[in-house]
């Protein structure tokens, strides 16, 4: 045979051989593919299923998901109290109290019981939350007043948050009890305060609707 004959069968075996190796560069390139894709489904699929569950526990463990569209709760549901007032309280310490002025001067602190409550007394260091109505002694006109915002004041006594009046005024207060508190000027905010406090004596009404 000649070289010329041989070289073409070299050339058709190489060209054979180049052939099924870019066949098999194109399947493993397919499978790769095909790989990526199944790998892509697969984690589209997780996501799918972990949104699916947090979407249901946030749905089912959220007690309150029923009064914020407007359904009515559960029969066994507690009610909250009524604008943070506990239900077991005297029926008066649901209403505002009407607070008149005072006759006379105001020289020491006076602390008189208008509703008796139960359990200890409140001690310093310990919190009391409250409702209450201020009104200046001399003319009863009021000044202040927790009603109007319908949220109840939390007050740690013998820290010095509040006038001293109300930290000595409500030491041994019961929860449950309403007490008027009437305060001299040395022991609330002076005879000449800063702008926006209440000047003189003052008389306060303070529900007492919890001790802790």
């Amino acid at each position: 045979m000649s070289n010329r004959v041989v070289e073409t069968k070299n050339d058709r075996k190489a060209a054979a051989k180049a052939a099924r190796k870019a066949a098999a560069e194109r399947a493993a390139k397919a499978r790769r593919r095909r790989q990526q894709l199944a790998i892509v489904l697969t984690a589209l699929a997780v996501v799918g299923i972990v949104v699916a569950i947090v979407l249901l526990v946030r749905g089912g463990g959220d007690d309150n998901a029923g009064a914020q569209f407007g359904s009515a709760p559960s029969a066994s549901a507690e009610a909250p109290p009524a604008n943070g007032i506990p239900a077991d309280v005297d029926p008066a310490l649901k209403t505002k109290p009407v607070v008149q002025a005072g006759q006379g001067t105001v020289s020491e602190l006076k602390v008189t019981p208008l509703i008796e409550g139960t359990g200890p007394g409140a001690q310093s260091g310990q919190t009391v939350t409250v409702n209450y109505v201020g009104v200046t002694y001399a003319d009863g006109k009021e000044f202040d007043a927790s009603w109007n915002n319908g949220q109840p004041f939390p007050v740690q006594l013998g820290t010095g948050s509040v006038i001293e009046g109300w930290d000595k005024g409500l030491l041994g207060a019961k929860a449950g009890s309403r007490l008027q508190l009437d305060i001299p000027a040395t022991m609330a905010y002076g005879e000449n305060p800063q702008p926006g406090y209440p000047a003189g004596a003052l008389r306060f009404v303070v529900d007492v609707l919890s001790v802790q």
